[in-house]
């Protein structure tokens, strides 16, 4: 045991049962460490074990570090773990930390957990107390196969103590989630050592402030490694990853009748009718996984090809027009957008079990890209009064439902208007729609947007923004960092005030902590080991969604924004990333990938969830054609990529 400023490191044999011992005389251990003189917060450990015996000896290594004193600790595992995780009246089963509730491993609740480091956006596993926090930080594999990644926090003696290890190879404990609700019985990996033979890990040690961003400098130097490990592989450039992303849009989910973007279509259209109808999902968010942003995408694309292509340019706008028009012509009873339209059921409500419910994201952003929309031209208002109609609707419904401390409320009823849920983040989108109203604005969407800001700007700082996909509650996600930075940014844009900078770089932050720093290995007979997709640039969708996904790239502008604002490139360089990441795995013709011409899916799997590892789900999104069709017009209109 070697004493660090505040944690203490342990190394330790991990026996195939699970239960840690102390190194045997049979395993010589050398322990070096070495601190880092371009980080003074790390030290470089490297564990050498050799089986000096005569017989095998099997189990695995753990490297600890441990802090006492800490009653309730704070944890983040990259992309997977965000302190307690899963908060208690989240309707979506997936792991729970829980400091004095009783461990339940059945509900995923458990103050103990480890992981496999592909689940990890970086293979780091920070935690933090009220006086100090440690980290721990590895490579995905090792000589001993894929890394471990956890924490636990014990109570022995009136000494609450929390722990973060590593543990080579990986274990999951004290049971696996892969994207069910019942759990999968734990998993060991183990190595055995030969006699004679001999194996060395590295990681980094880190410690660290009480200051619950500390994490921010050492994910940096993190993706700096993985950069100069390898580069990302994109298949199309800029410009041609536009026009497949907007052919795709506009020939697999742009059905002109009622005039709609169909959220998925699946990739095998050979399938017997009746199948194919349930794979093609026949409904339309108005905003999120289809609707005004990506019909918005097609707009800004056929005013960029008006000139070189007329006619491509014409069939776009009219039908980005069209799914517009549909929209704003068909409010709820409360003058906002409905949640969703469905083939059979019509206009109805949100994905969530509140009855007549519609989400305060997915309204906030629709609005959004509406009012965008708006801006693409002189007198699109005159020529579109429904358009502007809808706008006010949903800028007055928002700001006169505020709540007096700023809270836009997560949840409204699509008839009385009435605020079903204050809960969450979800209305930090509405932020940016208050922001980007100026042209329609009083001051009273400005003066709503301020009070909102200041609102939200405790979640950001506490470093847990929740609530905005429909589809996992209140659980953290990707999409939560996507929504905090387009709010801080337009607040930044439309004000100049320091404090939403500062806001917004720190969200910027926190949104990357999902984002890929290294490329996960793939078994090469898988689809995207065939093809050695580069992970690096991804982002995990979020603890309970354990894929990849592009969501990112509906922030592509606030991010070179957030670059010119701050002097900061590395902003604009991560978002060069994920579009780079994300011009892989496109069809390029009918056929590849075993999908058509311009298809896009929503998930790659990294690590076991959902799917075996090396998949591609084999649905076209519309989402993830529009997002990347927003983000190449985005980049292309900041001048960021050659034409």
């Amino acid at each position: 045991m070697t004493d660090l400023p505040g944690p203490t490191l342990h190394v330790e044999f991990v026996r195939p049962d699970g239960l840690t011992t102390p190194l045997t005389e049979t395993l010589e251990t050398d322990v070096r460490q070495e601190r880092d003189p371009s980080d003074e917060t790390a030290t470089q450990v490297t564990v050498r074990v050799r089986n000096a015996g005569d017989r095998p000896v099997t189990g695995g290594i753990r490297v600890r570090l441990a802090m006492s004193g800490v009653a309730e600790p704070w944890w983040l595992i990259p992309g997977l773990f965000y302190g307690e995780n899963r908060p208690v009246d989240c309707d979506v089963a997936y792991p729970r930390f829980a400091a004095t509730e009783p461990a339940d491993p059945q509900t995923m609740v458990s103050n103990a957990w480890s992981f496999r480091a592909d689940r990890a956006a970086t293979p780091a596993v920070f935690g933090w107390g009220g006086h100090a926090g440690m980290a721990l930080v590895t490579e995905e594999t090792s000589e001993l196969g894929m890394s471990g990644l956890g924490f636990t926090h014990h109570d022995e003696d009136g000494d609450p103590t929390a722990e973060v290890h590593v543990t080579f190879p990986y274990r999951e404990e004290p049971v696996v989630y892969d994207g069910s609700a019942t759990p999968a019985p734990a998993e060991a990996s183990t190595w055995t050592w030969h006699p004679g033979q001999s194996t060395t890990v590295c990681l980094q040690a880190h410690t660290l402030t009480a200051d619950r961003h500390g994490y921010a400098p050492i994910l940096r130097r993190a993706h700096a490694r993985g950069r100069r490990a390898g580069s990302i592989r994109p298949w199309v450039g800029v410009p041609e990853a536009a026009d497949l992303a907007a052919y795709g849009l506009h020939r697999w989910h742009y059905d002109p009748d009622p005039g709609v973007l169909l959220e998925t279509v699946a990739f095998d259209r050979g399938v017997h009718d009746d199948r194919a109808r349930t794979l093609d999902r026949q409904a339309m968010h108005v905003g999120w996984v289809s609707g005004i942003p990506w019909a918005y995408a097609l707009l800004a694309h056929a005013r960029r090809l008006t000139d070189a292509e007329p006619a491509t340019a014409a069939r776009y706008r009219e039908a980005g027009t069209r799914v517009v028009d549909l929209v704003c012509d068909n409010l709820a009873p409360c003058g906002t957008f409905w949640g969703r339209w469905d083939r059979e059921r019509g206009w109805t409500q949100s994905w969530t079990p509140l009855a007549g419910a519609l989400h305060a994201r997915t309204l906030g952003e629709a609005t959004l890209f509406l009012l965008r929309a708006l801006a693409l031209g002189d007198g699109a208002g005159a020529a579109h009064p429904a358009w502007v109609r809808a706008a006010r609707g949903n800028l007055d419904h928002i700001a006169s439902r505020q709540r007096t401390d700023g809270n836009l409320g997560a949840a409204h009823h699509a008839v009385t208007g009435e605020v079903l849920s204050w809960t969450g983040a979800a209305g930090l989108t509405s932020v940016a729609a208050l922001c980007e109203a100026a042209d329609l604005d009083d001051g009273r969407y400005l003066a709503a947007a301020r009070r909102a800001g200041e609102y939200y700007a405790r979640f950001v700082e506490a470093e847990f923004v929740h609530g905005a996909p429909e589809d996992v509650d209140l659980a953290p996600s990707s999409e939560d960092g996507y929504a905090a930075v387009m709010a801080y940014v337009a607040l930044h844009r439309r004000t100049g005030e320091e404090r939403w900078l500062d806001l917004a770089r720190r969200a910027a932050d926190w949104m990357l902590t999902f984002r890929y720093t290294y490329d996960v290995t793939f078994d090469a007979r898988t689809t995207l080991g065939r093809h050695r997709f580069t992970t690096r640039g991804a982002d995990q969708a979020s603890p309970p969604n354990q894929h990849l996904h592009a969501y990112g790239l509906v922030c592509t502008g606030e991010m070179f924004e957030l670059a010119a604002a701050t002097g900061e490139e590395y902003y604009a360089e991560r978002a060069l990333e994920h579009l780079a990441c994300f011009r892989q795995m496109l069809p390029r013709v009918d056929g590849e990938l075993n999908g058509y011409r311009g298809m896009v899916t929503e998930r790659y799997y990294q690590t076991r969830c959902f799917q075996p590892k090396g998949m591609l789900l084999t649905l076209s999104h519309a989402w993830s054609a529009g997002v990347l069709l927003l983000g190449c017009e985005q980049a292309i209109a900041a001048g960021r990529v050659p034409l």
